[in-house]
């Protein structure tokens, strides 16, 4: 007999199982795809013990009917292809038929689903792959899957579960950045003990990130969007002698990118703020991840990395994302393309942009570890943080398995007797305390303090999900979409407000302990760090002068000499041309040490010998595995700002007022004038209105 034997289904889909599913946030994802994919307008997700002990995902989608109800459960069957030229343009969340078979297989899964054209809908119960019963069921147009027992017939996987609050964050950030990509559909997240998300549909992202979030992470974040046409650079033309000549000529598409980014004042110690969504497919990609951190170079630190939401949009025919079994990567046909567009699109972004920091959150602006869009002051989740494991301060897109990390804000408890009946919530039922006084507007607005946060309304629209109605309308009359668009777009007002573009007419005060400039402006008082805004002008003109070989060098009366270790001495020999074109006119003088002959202009002494050590030390650490082209243009800028850094003007000099206003016009004149090329803040605002409130005026 031979040793070659076919796996029975039941194996070969545990199996499946084994790549597709690993925990229960994996069939969150893979059921919230399913059901997107059906047109679900509403979809409310409800989890038990963070979802070992059941997880249903019940939507409005089209529902199946009772053949296709039976076939979804059959490896791969699907809905989303008929020929394997199907697979170069794929359009949906889901296409292999790999995921209902899968989760059947390691848990007890039950179906009701109907299409509403039929008399009766269907109603599936699988246990461990195998179907149990099939009947007839009154339910409503639509699905509701429930999965049971995760891994109740694998025990081996199931005790590789984290602890339930870490299961349950999971799920939390997974649901959150479905909804983020979906405005316009309404997303319900519950656990066996309160509603952790409640995201009503709104007309835009801003919106969205402002009602689950708030105002303090919108307040962060700026909006970008750009579009470039892929005429160009389209998809590959059949020769004339294999074209069709009535077939219709192709259309090659745009490359559409929108989104947010953070301004540079808010920093995290590692990658995993970063989110990536592919024709509204979150997916990991270190080329996107390396354009989004070379966006950023020189403007936040090496070592910190900004937080980003990114929605990008092209043709189906350009990406590939049948190339791991979660769909999490993607392969993109013109990735060079694709980067230098994201690259471009965020770095003109920040340069247009020109963000002010303000002075009260620079406080509390340190790079921090923690993987959530905006620290959260306490944990909601049961036993978090004590029951998940730490995050650890990695950097790297490997650091977790996939990059679930947002967290929602929670709605804070509500104190006192609210004015609920047996029959929901009746506002003609509410009447002012007596201490309130019959002023409608101080007891309206007493009202409205009870319910702040307020949890946002349903829509008007019938619901078959059964949600309970909403109020109707918020404490300031307008109701919950339209309260939500006017404090977004208060806050949209606000940043647009506070950016460094009235620099130049700023009004110079004096200096504070000979290290800081004091000026007035329209927005407030400045307080400007005089040596990196000296550094920021020196960098960019450096680079100006580099580009067009017109770099300023001085000779020296006699030459330096500089003492290197052998390794150092090898740096050198790699960089010792780029060195020159800066305006350096350096030999070897000996086995170990270099004689400077020429410098910079502004450079001379300990600082011109400081300066030279750092870059090449510096340069020695540089990986063999970057490019080429991309370990130059690093030098290039790494020898700009270590030569700005040292000829800069330095803390605790006395300048006088015809100095800072000079300093002040420079640095307006620069592209980005929020930091110095290593990422320190330059200038810093304390608003008037923060003022005023410090006073108690406001």
């Amino acid at each position: 007999m031979g040793r070659i034997r076919i796996l029975s289904d039941q194996v070969a889909n545990q199996i499946a199982a084994g790549e597709v599913v690993d925990r229960p946030a994996s069939v969150v994802k893979e059921l919230l795809e399913n059901a997107l994919d059906a047109g679900a307008n509403r979809i409310r997700v409800e989890v038990e013990a963070g979802g070992r002990k059941l997880i249903r995902i019940t939507d409005d989608g089209h529902g199946m009917s009772r053949d296709d109800a039976l076939l979804a459960f059959e490896r791969h069957a699907t809905s989303k292809l008929r020929t394997a030229d199907d697979l170069l343009s794929i359009a949906t969340l889901g296409f292999r038929g790999e995921a209902l078979p899968s989760i059947a297989s390691v848990a007890r899964v039950t179906l009701d689903t109907a299409t509403g054209d039929e008399a009766a809908g269907t109603h599936v119960e699988i246990a461990g792959g195998k179907i149990l019963h099939v009947d007839d069921a009154a339910v409503p147009r639509g699905t509701t899957l429930a999965v049971a027992d995760l891994f109740f017939n694998t025990p081996a996987r199931r005790k590789f579960l984290r602890a339930e609050s870490t299961e349950l964050a999971h799920v939390t950030a997974l649901v959150t950045h479905y909804a983020l990509v979906h405005p316009g559909k309404h997303f319900e997240l519950n656990s066996a003990t309160h509603t952790i998300l409640s995201a009503p549909p709104v007309t835009r992202t801003a919106e969205r990130i402002y009602q689950i979030f708030g105002k303090d992470t919108l307040a962060a974040l700026l909006p970008v969007a750009a579009e470039m046409p892929l005429a160009h650079a389209g998809l590959p033309e059949p020769p004339p002698w294999k074209r069709d000549p009535e077939e219709p000529a192709r259309d090659p598409g745009a490359l559409r990118l929108s989104g947010f980014y953070s301004k540079p004042e808010l920093q995290k110690l590692n990658r995993n703020s970063i989110y990536i969504f592919v024709n509204k497919r979150l997916i990991r990609d270190r080329l996107l991840i390396h354009a989004i951190t070379e966006a950023y170079r020189n403007i936040i630190p090496p070592t910190s990395f900004p937080v980003v939401l990114l929605f990008l949009e092209m043709p189906p025919e350009e990406v590939d994302v049948n190339v791991h079994p979660a769909k999490t990567e993607v392969r993109f046909r013109q990735s060079s393309v694709i980067h230098d567009f994201v690259r471009d699109s965020l770095r003109r972004a920040l340069v247009d942009a020109r963000p002010a920091a303000a002075f009260l959150a620079a406080l509390d602006s340190a790079p921090l570890a923690s993987p959530s869009l905006m620290p959260p002051p306490g944990s909601p989740l049961p036993g978090a943080p004590a029951d998940s494991e730490p995050h650890r301060p990695d950097d790297g897109p490997d650091d977790e398995p996939e990059p679930f990390q947002l967290t929602p804000r929670m709605p804070l408890p509500v104190p006192g007797k609210l004015p609920f009946g047996g029959d929901g919530f009746r506002p003609g039922s509410f009447q002012p305390a007596a201490g309130w006084g019959t002023d409608q507007q101080a007891w309206g607005e007493a009202a409205a303090a009870l319910f702040t946060p307020p949890q946002p309304a349903a829509d008007a629209c019938s619901n078959p999900l059964g949600d309970a109605a909403g109020f109707g309308l918020s404490g300031n009359g307008l109701s919950p979409a339209n309260a939500t668009a006017a404090a977004t777009a208060q806050v949209e007002a606000e940043q647009a407000a506070a950016t460094l573009n009235h620099l130049g007419s700023l009004r110079p005060l004096g200096q504070l302990r000979e290290s800081f400039i004091l000026a007035a402006g329209d927005g407030g008082l400045w307080i400007i760090d005089q040596h990196v805004a000296h550094e920021r002008v020196l960098f960019e003109k450096i680079l100006r002068d580099r580009q067009v070989e017109q770099v300023q060098r001085q000779r020296l009366l006699m030459p330096m000499l500089v003492e290197l270790k052998p390794a150092q001495m090898v740096v050198f020999a790699q960089i010792a041309e780029e060195l020159e074109r800066n305006g350096f006119e350096v030999e070897p003088f000996g086995p170990q040490i270099l004689a400077v002959k020429a410098a910079p202009v502004g450079l001379e002494g300990l600082a011109l010998e400081r300066m030279l050590t750092q870059v090449i030390e510096q340069s020695g650490g540089d990986s063999d595995e970057v490019k080429q082209n991309e370990d130059l243009k690093s030098l290039r800028t790494r020898i700009a700002a270590s030569i700005a850094c040292h000829s800069a003007i330095k803390v605790n000099t006395p300048l006088d007022p015809a100095r800072m206003e000079w300093l002040l016009l420079e640095l307006a004149k620069t592209s980005h004038p929020t930091s110095c090329p290593h990422g320190r803040p330059i200038a810093l605002l304390y608003s008037w209105k923060e003022i005023q409130r410090a006073f108690h005026r406001i």
